[in-house]
């Protein structure tokens, strides 16, 4: 096949990338820099595009069967300020627009659209197990993925499968909040966050991918999917399991006054519990490579 990828030079992406290339699928990236567009040394293809002005190749993207949208601004990358916000937002929205619109005006669209969301759909949940069936909430990340999931109608409307793949924490010490967590737990400076009782639902690098393959493959298969873990834990459980498995004492927890004084309003994500679970993609005959937490923590090694 041929597929166009969104953020491709990112955790998931550029992992998604090579996994296509090692099936021999022609990859074709979407780049925001003129100057990188052309083709590639790894076989892949770059052609431009500009999400906040509502710009695309259509061109590049003639004989694209599959267009996999992962771009966005890190919701982690930096304090919230009303600025960041903003550019959490359009980033997302703006940027999934484009590609819908886009494509709707080919004279052969692709035949799926993933586009990406997340467990943040749900908003703050508690201890409730929440599938796909259950509502959106009402903090800003949830507003956000309700607004980000919206954009992509025009592809729907245009007769495209669009698919949303609701994606809980990527466990990976190569990068996200693996990257940074992973190396204090080496270290033995790792601990609980706040009272630890929130549920993180988790997923191992690889299942993420596969899931995404999953549904980039099955014709039958459209709407929002969550790509989280059969069994999210706590962030308490989380900690022990990466001290067993890195076996070093996890003795610092973080108070939660502190998380605000560092993070302002992104604590409230950190501190906040999300128990996600994958029905439909359970249903739809997905295994999980790496179902329980400590499977994935050391897939993540």
């Amino acid at each position: 096949m041929r597929i166009a990828v969104t953020g491709s030079t990112g955790l998931i992406g550029s992992t998604l990338v090579r996994s296509l290339l090692a099936d021999g699928h022609e990859v074709v990236r979407l780049v925001r820099h003129r100057s990188r567009t052309g083709p590639r040394p790894d076989g892949t293809t770059a052609i431009g595009w500009n999400p906040l002005l509502g710009q695309v190749d259509r061109a590049g993207l003639a004989g694209v069967e599959a267009v996999v949208h992962l771009a966005g601004a890190g919701v982690g990358d930096r304090r919230w300020t009303d600025a960041y916000k903003r550019e959490i937002r359009e980033s997302r929205v703006l940027g999934t627009e484009t590609l819908a619109v886009a494509m709707a005006e080919l004279d052969k669209p692709p035949r799926v659209f993933v586009s990406a969301s997340a467990v943040g759909y749900y908003g703050q949940t508690g201890d409730r197990v929440i599938d796909e069936d259950s509502p959106a909430g009402d903090d800003f990340l949830a507003e956000v993925c309700v607004e980000w999931e919206a954009s992509a109608r025009p592809a729907e409307r245009a007769g495209i499968r669009v698919v949303h793949p609701r994606t809980g924490l990527v466990l990976s010490a190569a990068g996200g909040a693996g990257g940074r967590l992973f190396p204090l737990f080496r270290l033995g400076l790792g601990g609980r966050l706040g009272d630890g009782r929130q549920y993180w639902s988790f997923i191992s690098l690889a299942d993420e991918v596969a899931a995404l393959r999953f549904l980039i493959d099955r014709d039958d298969l459209s709407g929002a999917f969550n790509l989280s873990a059969p069994e999210p834990v706590t962030n308490a459980e989380l900690t022990a399991a990466l001290g067993r498995v890195l076996k070093r004492p996890t003795p610092f927890p973080v108070p939660e006054a502190a998380l605000k004084t560092v993070l302002g309003e992104l604590a409230v994500e950190v501190t906040g519990s999300h128990r996600v679970v994958p029905r439909r993609l359970l249903e739809a005959g997905f295994r999980f490579e790496h179902p329980d937490v400590d499977s994935a923590v050391r897939a993540a090694l």
